[in-house]
C-alpha cells in the first residue's frame, strides 16, 4: 500500500509527522510518501533510524498553516502540501492521505474535483467520523466539518457511518442512534425531531435517541450529531479526561502513603490511559469524499501519526469509499 502523509501538517511539523511515518513504515511494511519541505523532510529522516523501509519524499514549497482561512487557500497555496498530497491519492499514484493540519482546510482541498478527490456522488456533505475514546470505541459523526446541518445531511452520515463500522471495526448490522438530549422521541431541537423519520425507514439498525451519557455506555456503535455539536462533544471529552488523569496524579504524589497506592496501582491506571487516550486513535476518516483521507489532530505526536497512518490503511483495504459509493445510490 501506499500512503500519503502531509508532512507539514502537525504543529510540531514536520518532527512527529516524519517519524511516526517511520514507525508506520517499519510496522506495515508499507511505502510511505512524504509531502513537504524536502530540506526540512531530510533533516528529520537524518535523525531517524530509516534504513531499509520504503520512504519516498515529494517536494512541496507551500504550507497550509492553522491560521489559514480555507476559503482562501484554494487559490493561493495550490503547491501546497495538502494540494500536492492528496492530487497523488486522485491520480492514483496513492492508496490514501494522512494529514494532522487545518481541518476546514484539508476538507475544502479535499472537495475540490480538479485538485482533489470532490465527493462521492450522491453525498450531499462529507462527515467526520472519529472513534470516540471510551472502553467499547463507538462512532461519532460529524465531528465537525459540518456546523450547520440538515436532515438528509444526518441521514446520510448514519449510513456513511453504519458502512464504516461495518467494514473496518467488523461490527455486523451496526446499532445507529441519534444524539440528542433525551432518550423520548419528543426530546430534540427541530434537526433531531425531522431526521428521526428518516432515519426509521432508511433501513439501518436504528435505535432511536441517546443521551451522551448512554452513547459512551455501549448503546449504540454509531452516533449521529450535527458537527458542531459533536465537536463540542468530542472536545468536552477530551478535557474532562486530561484533567481526570491530572488530578488522578496529583492526588497520587500528594503524600508518602499516596505514593505507596500508586505504585501499587500503576499499571491498572495505565490501562485506563490507554482506554482514553485519543492518540491510540489516530485520526478521524473523512467519510464521504471520493478517497481516503484521515484527519489527525495539529497535536499530534509520533505515535498518532502512525496510528493515523494505521486507520488509513485499514479504510482503504477494507474498502469504505466503495462500499459508501454503493450504499448511497440505494443498493446497500
Amino acid at each position: 500500500m501506499r500512503i500519503v502523509v502531509d508532512a507539514m501538517g502537525s504543529d510540531e511539523h514536520p518532527a512527529p509527522d516524519v517519524a511516526g511515518a517511520v514507525n508506520a513504515a517499519r510496522e506495515f511494511g508499507d511505502t510511505i510518501i512524504l509531502v513537504g519541505d524536502e530540506a526540512q523532510i531530510k533533516a528529520r529522516l537524518a535523525v531517524q533510524n530509516s534504513s531499509g523501509l520504503s520512504l519516498e519524499i515529494v517536494h512541496a514549497n507551500q504550507a497550509i498553516t492553522m491560521e489559514d482561512k480555507p476559503s482562501k487557500i484554494v487559490k493561493s497555496k495550490p503547491n501546497s502540501s495538502m494540494h500536492m498530497g492528496l492530487s497523488l491519492v486522485k491520480d492514483g499514484q496513492a492508496d490514501a492521505f494522512v494529514s494532522a493540519g487545518n481541518t476546514g482546510a484539508i476538507l475544502a482541498v479535499a472537495m475540490l474535483r480538479r485538485v482533489g478527490l470532490g465527493r462521492i456522488p450522491g453525498i450531499k456533505r462529507p462527515a467526520l467520523g472519529v472513534i470516540f475514546p471510551t472502553k467499547h470505541r463507538p462512532l461519532l459523526i460529524d465531528n465537525g466539518a459540518n456546523t450547520d446541518c440538515r436532515p438528509d445531511y444526518l441521514l446520510q452520515f448514519g449510513i456513511m457511518g453504519s458502512l464504516y463500522v461495518e467494514r473496518v471495526l467488523k461490527i455486523k448490522n451496526p446499532r445507529v442512534a441519534l444524539i440528542s438530549n433525551g432518550e423520548e422521541e419528543g426530546k430534540g431541537n427541530e434537526l433531531i425531531k425531522e431526521t428521526i423519520p428518516l432515519l426509521e425507514a432508511s433501513g439501518l439498525n436504528y435505535v432511536g435517541n441517546i443521551e451522551p451519557k448512554q452513547f459512551m455506555q455501549n448503546a449504540a456503535e454509531v452516533g449521529v450529531v450535527d458537527g458542531f455539536t459533536g465537536n463540542l462533544i468530542m472536545k468536552t471529552a477530551e478535557s474532562i479526561a486530561s484533567y481526570m488523569s491530572g488530578i488522578i496524579r496529583e492526588e497520587l504524589t500528594a503524600n508518602p502513603i499516596s505514593m505507596l497506592g500508586g505504585l501499587l496501582t500503576r499499571s491498572a491506571f495505565k490501562r485506563v490511559r490507554a482506554h482514553l487516550d485519543p492518540d491510540e486513535v489516530g485520526g478521524a476518516p473523512l467519510l464521504g469524499v471520493n478517497g481516503v483521507v484521515i484527519v489527525a489532530h495539529g497535536r499530534s505526536n509520533a505515535y498518532a501519526i502512525k496510528q493515523a497512518i494505521g486507520q488509513a490503511r485499514r479504510v482503504a483495504e477494507n474498502h469504505v469509499v466503495e462500499a459508501i459509493t454503493t450504499g448511497i445510490s440505494g443498493d446497500r
